[in-house]
């Protein structure tokens, strides 16, 4: 009898072929909510799994012109993917260069989510409507009193479920200052951070 013939076994595995983690680095002038935020986005399997989020403090709280020009340096670095730079207009009195910090980042490429007039109104978003103009204290005593925190500091899970909520009320402002004519910075309430998110959480191969 002829000896049983075996197939061989093709020991070779298919590599499937990942796209590469784009890095983004977010330049923030806070040292507290605006990087809590972000951090809670950074931990989001989703986000884990397809974007290196790296996050730029400045040291002396910068205003957005030095975040900007901070930004244009790191842009040049071929590893990077996008620049942002997260600040806040402010009222009553607003951040010094703001039109000139947005057309010097708009040149070179630098992505911006300004929020009117601060990034507590961008939290305010999450939890409830906000319609009316407010001051940057406003803001924070109402975002303060939504979550009931002692602090600047926040903890992102109270926010992150309800983004997509947020995203919806700063989409609806920023239409009805766009009908209504209402132009930058003139524009408070408003946060241009849904763009922020829809980068983080863009899907590989998407363009």
């Amino acid at each position: 009898m002829s000896p049983r013939r075996t197939k061989a076994k093709d020991l070779q595995r298919k590599v499937a072929n990942r796209p590469e983690r784009r890095t983004i680095v977010v330049f923030c002038e806070g040292e507290a909510s605006e990087p809590d935020y972000i951090k809670g986005l950074k931990r989001l399997p989703h986000v884990r799994e397809n974007t290196a989020v790296e996050i730029e403090i400045d040291p002396d709280q910068g205003v957005p012109m030095t975040l900007v020009k901070r930004a244009v340096e790191r842009q040049a670095d071929d590893e990077v993917d996008e620049c942002w730079c997260v600040f806040d207009v402010e009222w009553p009195k607003n951040h010094p260069n703001l039109r000139q910090a947005l057309d010097l980042a708009r040149r070179h490429g630098v992505k911006v989510a300004v929020s009117n007039p601060c990034f507590e109104v961008w939290l305010i978003l999450h939890l409830r409507d906000q319609t009316g103009f407010l001051s940057s204290d406003e803001a924070e005593r109402k975002s303060r009193k939504l979550d009931g925190r002692p602090g600047k500091s926040i903890d992102p899970q109270v926010y992150l479920a309800h983004r997509d909520k947020a995203v919806r009320r700063a989409r609806a402002l920023a239409a009805r200052h766009a009908a209504g004519g209402t132009e930058f910075p003139h524009d408070n309430p408003s946060s241009s951070m849904p763009e922020l998110l829809a980068a983080i959480e863009k899907p590989p191969g998407k363009p």
